[in-house]
């Protein structure tokens, strides 16, 4: 699974730059209405950060990345997106391939499950992040259904009521509305795929 980490993270980042105002819609119905402002800071500091980060071996890359996004993302997205980064930093190997990517996914809903005191159905980023991890370790995943799901996903926590973050103070009126934590997952996954597919 060869690929550029200096394209991966300009792809994220300016995927995730580019939803800013529509995870800031989407935040502004049922959260504080700055998810969107958090994660555009959070990831112009990554791009900042880009000449150390890419001078490290791809684990301490993404752990450096990680950390950047703790300290410059508001809210909690900014310790979950860190441990998200971090645990896949902690995981994959040097050059990793689908099983390692597959088993790192796992270990950062693991990871994100006691970071955030949440769990799958509770209509956060989890919705998102933990099916494609358990689609992964399937073995039969493509970059095509890896979208799909991930959009899928996406869209079905519309209907939830959501259980924890800021979204769970609303009770029932959290039903009806995209959580943007799933939306900016989705947004990412889709650019890693991208990536590793090789598609511009």
């Amino acid at each position: 699974m060869a690929f550029s980490l200096e394209t991966l993270l300009d792809k994220v980042a300016a995927r995730v730059i580019l939803a800013a105002d529509e995870l800031t819609a989407l935040d502004s119905a049922i959260g504080d209405a700055d998810h969107g402002l958090n994660m555009r800071r959070g990831f112009e500091a990554v791009l900042a950060e880009k000449p150390v980060i890419l001078g490290k071996p791809l684990g301490d890359a993404l752990k450096t990345a990680g950390m950047t996004l703790v300290m410059k993302v508001g809210g909690a997205s900014g310790p979950l997106y860190g441990t998200l980064f971090m645990t896949l930093g902690r995981e994959l190997p040097e050059e990793p391939g689908l099983a390692d990517l597959a088993r790192a996914m796992e270990a950062a809903v693991v990871a994100l499950k006691a970071r955030g005191k949440a769990d799958l159905n509770n209509k956060t980023m989890l919705d998102v992040l933990g099916p494609v991890a358990a689609h992964l370790a399937g073995g039969t995943a493509s970059f095509d259904s890896v979208r799909a799901l991930a959009a899928q996903s996406a869209k079905a926590t519309i209907p939830m009521k959501a259980i924890r973050g800021r979204a769970s103070f609303l009770g029932e009126r959290s039903i009806g509305h995209m959580d943007p934590g799933a939306r900016s997952s989705q947004i990412m996954i889709e650019a890693v795929c991208d990536v590793l597919e090789g598609r511009s």
